[in-house]
Parts: C-alpha cells; structure tokens; sequence
C-alpha cells in the first residue's frame, strides 16, 4: 500500500481503456490505443497514467498540455512547418498547447504521460 496521496502507475492497480480512433481528418489508416488512467484530477483538468499504441500517424492540434516520458519505441512530431524530431526510450518532452502538426508512431511505443487541460 502507497503512502496517502502517493500513486503507483502499478500495472493491476486500473483496468486498460481500448481506445479506437478512426476520424479520417485525424488518422489515414485506424489504430487501436490502451491507457491506463492512474491519476485524474478534474477541478485542475489534469490526467496521468501510461498510454501505448502500435504505428500509426496522427494529424493533432492540441488544446492542452501534455508531458511525456517514452517507456519503449520510437515517435516523430512534425510541426505544421515540417519541422520534425524523433524521441525515443528514455526520453521525455512536452507537447504545448497550440502545438499542430503531427504525432507519428514509428514503433509500438508505450508512454508516461500528464495532460493539463
């Protein structure tokens, strides 16, 4: 048992949530997602937990904040000028608010991530 007020990302501790995303003005081809919720805080609009999906290219504008830390594979964000850079295990970066571009999983890639919303 965690300290009060302490959260695991313990992997029993919350069922998975499938997530299907198939808007064609989103994605080309559809993809299957799994999250993990561990931590949701609604007065302050904020989500945590572990996120993981197969390959896919995802067309984003974001209206929120989001930090992530990649557990496994590879992913390339490319801005609306075509400016790209590719992460990968180990790293950990934020995509702010207003960020459009691209998400692209070059690999099945599993995720840390916090939301600010």
């Amino acid at each position: 048992m965690s300290p009060r007020n302490v959260i695991a990302f313990d992997p029993d501790a919350t069922p998975a949530r499938e997530i299907l995303t198939d808007d064609p003005a989103v994605v080309d081809t559809p993809f299957r997602a799994e999250s993990w919720r561990h931590f949701t805080h609604a007065e302050k609009g904020a989500l945590a937990g572990i996120w993981q999906a197969g390959p896919h290219l995802e067309r984003v504008d974001c209206d929120y904040d989001e930090m992530c830390h990649l557990l496994e594979g590879e992913v390339r964000l490319t801005d609306a000028e075509g400016h790209a850079r590719i992460f990968g295990p180990g790293d950990s970066f934020i995509v702010a608010r207003g960020f459009k571009g691209t998400w692209e999983n070059l690999s099945y890639v599993r995720k840390v991530y916090f939301i600010l919303s």
